[in-house]
């Protein structure tokens, strides 16, 4: 029975590991002022002293890395052959990443750290993925700022789950997809 609850974990350690990524969100968000939607995501990278590099992956199913090596400013690279949207949860995730995981040692030229984001990860099967891309959707639609907007919506468009959904999605720059799983994470719709 031990062994089932590190393969499924529980109620209680889901919530510590949504709990702890969402902290550490908020307080992103709170040092550098970013106060309304849509989150600004590149902006707090330049604030943390990452570098954003855009290109092609030849492997076309990983979205994006980051990459830490001892004296160089970390470097989130993104896939660009991916969407808008999921390039800036893409970083979003990377920044998690850095904020909560000392990544894993690879080795190329020379040792590094690596952390890669691909379809798998979506899947959220492991502890750091699962934090990754609750610190992501943390940060693209802030529990707070969702609220607020939700209670700017006409009222027809409120009580009509995927038009309120597609109306807060254009307003974070998210897509629906993202913005439906944090509406039924926050409880807000069922």
């Amino acid at each position: 029975m031990a062994g089932l609850r590190t393969c499924w974990p529980t109620r209680r350690r889901r919530q510590v590991v949504a709990s702890r990524a969402e902290q550490a969100a908020v307080r992103l968000l709170a040092e550098a002022g970013e106060t309304a939607p849509p989150v600004r995501v590149e902006r707090l990278a330049v604030h943390l002293g990452i570098v954003v590099s855009r290109s092609a992956f030849k492997d076309g199913d990983v979205s994006g890395m980051l990459v830490r090596q001892d004296g160089q400013p970390p470097v989130v690279g993104v896939n660009d052959t991916h969407s808008d949207h999921r390039q800036r949860f893409t970083i979003a995730h990377e920044l998690g990443h850095f904020l909560l995981h000392p990544g894993r040692d690879v080795v190329l030229d020379r040792p590094v750290r690596v952390n890669l984001r691909d379809k798998t990860s979506s899947m959220a099967t492991d502890r750091e993925e699962i934090e990754a891309n609750t610190f992501a959707a943390s940060l693209l639609m802030p529990a707070s700022l969702v609220r607020s907007m939700l209670q700017q919506l006409p009222g027809a468009v409120r009580q009509d789950p995927d038009r309120c959904t597609s109306a807060l999605a254009e307003v974070f720059d998210v897509s629906e997809s993202a913005m439906g799983f944090r509406l039924i994470n926050l409880g807000l719709v069922s």
